[in-house]
């Protein structure tokens, strides 16, 4: 829900008032009663708790947050309902339909049932899996509850995540923010796989604008829906702020018209996704824990340098700092797909950068991937099983 502002949207967000968390409660509590029940005994019940308010949607939606990310609706059942209808059915056809015949064939079952499956299976429950696959039949048998502001900060969210399925180019401009957070962002980018141009440096911030493939020809909403998921990624950094080109509908010429919809860092919103792994793999994790061990004047620090490329950026792993003021950057190439090796060896070589260690792992077929190590500038350690922090003092020192 959403109202016009000038040339601008509103999202309809719900302050965190004795009213509302109220409301919530009743969802939230509503919800863990009917662990247990059925998906259509709950959904009559919410019927009668929006009654005839003139807050039903926000009651909906509400709900509808509850549903969707805290609760888990499954089939119960002795058997999968298809294959169950078919022997009941099959019982059936043999007699006329009557009450006293239906009794039979469901004691019939029951008691075959019960051999086969080395369990007691009553009629009732024969009865509940005939149709248990249909959605209004499915039985709520697990609810994560979330508190009532945990709710409504989510509703809020979802508010300003729809304004950006009318989407159709996003821009963000990351300010100067911690290293990890930056990772985080890029990471969601990736994982959303969404078409994004990346300027800047860890000093300066970054811009991100991210298009459609489409945009340069005609207005797209193609990725709406991933921009939208991509918000609770960007809450994660400290100091941002993002314009979104909107595509809609004039309510009254009905041509397609531009909007813009801008988002800042203090816009009051909270994420719901983790915050991030310390570490990408088990290698990192543990090449950082057995580093305190070894006696040395290089400090390891995690994550704290982004090395900008045209277009992207890339972060290393770990840097090694020594009193005298040299530094070095460490990157650690594990298992991974051909793919992914062919686009990390390019940015190893656009990056320029004259103080990189790859270390690289002697189970990875570069040749298969069309990588040659002999042109990438950078030093080169090869490990089998782990990497040693021997194996990178020895690389350093030498």
């Amino acid at each position: 829900m959403h109202r016009p502002w000038g040339e601008t949207l509103q999202p309809k967000r719900l302050p965190l008032n004795d009213d509302y968390l109220a409301i919530a409660t009743d969802l939230i509590e509503l919800f863990q009663a009917h662990q247990g029940k059925s998906q259509g005994q709950l959904n009559q019940q919410l019927q009668v708790l929006e009654g005839e308010d003139t807050d039903y949607r926000i009651k909906r939606g509400l709900a509808h947050i509850l549903r969707s990310s805290f609760s888990t609706f499954e089939p119960v059942s002795p058997l999968e309902p298809p294959m169950l209808r078919e022997r009941v059915f099959a019982l059936a056809s043999s007699t006329a339909p009557s009450p006293e015949s239906t009794h039979r064939q469901l004691q019939t079952l029951s008691a075959q049932l019960s051999q086969e499956l080395d369990r007691d299976v009553e009629p009732s429950e024969i009865r509940q899996g005939l149709y248990a696959d249909l959605k209004e039949n499915h039985i709520l048998t697990a609810f994560d509850s979330p508190t009532e502001t945990a709710l409504i900060h989510r509703y809020n969210l979802s508010q300003v995540q729809g304004v950006f399925y009318k989407a159709s180019r996003v821009t963000i401009q990351a300010y100067r923010n911690d290293p990890g957070e930056y990772k985080l962002l890029f990471r969601y980018l990736k994982l959303f796989r969404l078409m994004a141009y990346i300027e800047g440096d860890a000093d300066q911030g970054f811009t991100v604008e991210i298009d459609g493939p489409t945009s340069l020809f005609k207005p797209s909403t193609r990725y709406g829906l991933d921009m939208a998921k991509l918000l609770p990624a960007i809450l994660h950094v400290t100091r941002w702020g993002l314009t979104a080109t909107l595509v809609m509908r004039d309510r009254y010429s009905q041509q397609l018209k531009e909007r813009r919809f801008t988002l800042e860092s203090d816009c009051g919103l909270v994420s719901h996704y983790p915050p991030g792994k310390p570490y990408d793999s088990m290698l990192e994790e543990s090449f950082a824990n057995r580093w305190p061990h070894k006696k040395t004047d290089w400090q390891l620090e995690r994550e704290v340098d982004l090395i900008p490329i045209p277009g992207s950026v890339m972060i290393p792993d770990f840097r090694l700092v020594h009193p005298d003021g040299r530094s070095y950057l460490l990157e650690i190439v594990g298992y991974w797909r051909p793919e992914y090796l062919r686009k990390k060896f390019a940015q190893v070589r656009r990056a320029e950068t004259d103080n990189l260690i790859l270390a690289i792992s002697e189970r990875l077929n570069l040749e298969k991937a069309g990588v040659k190590v002999s042109d990438v500038p950078a030093k080169v350690i090869w490990f089998k099983n782990k990497l040693t922090p021997k194996a990178v003092l020895d690389c350093l020192e030498a």
